[in-house]
């Protein structure tokens, strides 16, 4: 009898992981990031991976427009010119650092959205200035790494109704 609980419990461990990581992940991180197979994402490495290979432009452009930003804005965040940005065809993969910030970007409007339970209330709050942040908006902190994480410490002091 106890040989047929382990073997229950070893056939409980082997069961295939996929089926655990696709159903705990939310879709709004894919969507953000339209033009990535969804597939691509089934494990963090997978997004490591892409990141390190870079995105094509038309995503990059893709994710400005579902967070509201303009493509002045994405450069600014990205470190590069609005011009530079726009000479990228539409197809072609930038550098590896522009995919990170967009990954970046996604995966902090992905957590808004959790937090503020819509996208549009998100938008709004990352476009107000606010007291915890001198009177800046949370947009415009997205330039340095320091600002991404302030954003996401506020995100989780709202979700704790910690509030500055």
């Amino acid at each position: 009898m106890s040989y047929k609980k382990k073997h229950i419990t070893i056939n409980e461990v082997n069961e295939p992981m996929v089926a655990y990581i696709t159903a705990g992940m939310d879709n709004s991180f894919y969507n953000l990031l339209s033009g990535v197979a969804p597939a691509m994402f089934s494990t963090d490495f997978d997004v490591l991976n892409l990141t390190r290979q870079g995105l094509p432009k038309n995503v990059l452009t893709s994710l400005a427009k579902k967070i509201s930003l303009t493509l002045q804005e994405l450069a600014v965040i990205m470190h590069i010119s609005e011009r530079t940005l726009q000479r990228y065809d539409d197809n072609e993969v930038v550098k590896t650092e522009y995919a990170e910030k967009a990954i970046e970007l996604a995966r902090l409007y992905t957590r808004g959205q959790e937090v503020f339970g819509s996208m549009d209330k998100f938008k709004r709050w990352m476009k107000t200035p606010g007291y915890v942040f001198r009177n800046e908006t949370p947009i415009s902190l997205l330039d340095t790494s320091v600002g991404f994480d302030m954003v996401l410490r506020e995100l989780g002091r709202i979700e704790h109704g910690i509030f500055a």
